[in-house]
């Protein structure tokens, strides 16, 4: 017989414990060639590559029973690793999911109840999450009476995708946790009502606050020149934002956006969707509401 070793002289061969190599061969992965007289395993040379073979396919993450099909020749390595490479996606993707939650838990301190219910709103089913916001939809926009919000609402959807980033699925977790706030449905219902135009009327005119970003930009260089929202400057560049509009409606619709977190809700939309959105002008829309309370009390 040609050369053969012992099952301890195998380990010091390859570096692979006796006991990992005893559990192997007794799988049948590395099956030994002979016994000795004495009953113990033997290996030959190809045992030693074989044992190589079998340690390099299980660092890949390969189960033992893969393994044995491939050196039996029931499968190939390339199928094997296919089907290995759609099972660590769905670990990577569950791993994701458990950081997101985790991060989630850990920045707001959270309890064990809002843990869990962090958790069980981050492994929604892609139905379920549709589920979500269409009750959402129904109930903050379904019967108001314009044709054209009821358009946007119906092409307006808030998909995750399959394989989501962690600013997605942390977008995700906050939106779902938002929406499902029957305090923030009315408060963004109230806001939408104000900016919803009515029957045989213009739009309000609060609602050009909204929907201008000019409005933002303008007011976002007055501050940043240190323009006070108390001064007779802001009351000056209110007159050129609003020259014909009834300032307290403007101030109404600001103050329910601001109370309705409007800004909030539209960021963390555009994060869902992976789509770049303007910066959050919360800071500028509070600065305007306060411009237009004290110009509203000199007058």
């Amino acid at each position: 017989m040609d050369e053969t070793f012992t099952i301890g002289q195998l380990a010091r061969l390859t570096g692979l414990s006796v006991r990992t190599l005893r559990y192997w061969s007794d799988e049948g992965a590395i099956p030994p060639v002979a016994r000795s007289v004495s009953g113990y395993r033997l290996y030959d040379p190809l045992s030693v590559a074989r044992a190589e073979l079998v340690r390099a396919l299980r660092e890949l993450g390969l189960g033992l029973d893969d393994v044995c099909g491939v050196l039996s020749g029931r499968s190939t390595v390339a199928e094997v690793a296919e089907a290995h490479v759609h099972a660590v996606d769905a670990q990577i993707r569950a791993l994701r999911t458990s950081r997101a939650v985790l991060s989630a838990v850990a920045e707001r301190g959270a309890s064990a109840e809002e843990a869990t219910l962090l958790n069980r709103l981050a492994r929604l089913s892609g139905a379920e999450r549709e589920r979500v916001i269409e009750e959402f939809k129904e109930e903050v926009f379904g019967d108001l009476d314009d044709p054209g919000l009821r358009e946007r609402m119906h092409a307006y959807t808030v998909e995750l995708p399959d394989d989501p980033t962690p600013d997605q699925l942390a977008a995700w977790i906050e939106l779902a946790e938002l929406v499902g706030d029957s305090g923030f449905r009315a408060r963004l219902r109230t806001w939408t009502e104000l900016n919803t135009p009515v029957p045989g009327r213009g739009r309000p005119p609060g609602a050009c606050v909204w929907w201008a970003r000019q409005v933002v930009h303008t007011v976002a260089e007055a501050r940043d020149r240190g323009t006070s929202p108390r001064e007779p400057a802001a009351r000056d560049l209110l007159t050129s934002l609003f020259p014909d509009t009834d300032w307290p409606a403007v101030l109404r619709s600001v103050e329910a956006g601001l109370a309705a977190e409007a800004e909030r809700y539209r960021g963390l939309r555009a994060r869902v969707r992976g789509l770049r959105t303007s910066p959050d002008a919360t800071g500028e829309l509070e600065w305007l509401a306060e411009a237009l309370r004290s110009a509203l009390r000199a007058r």
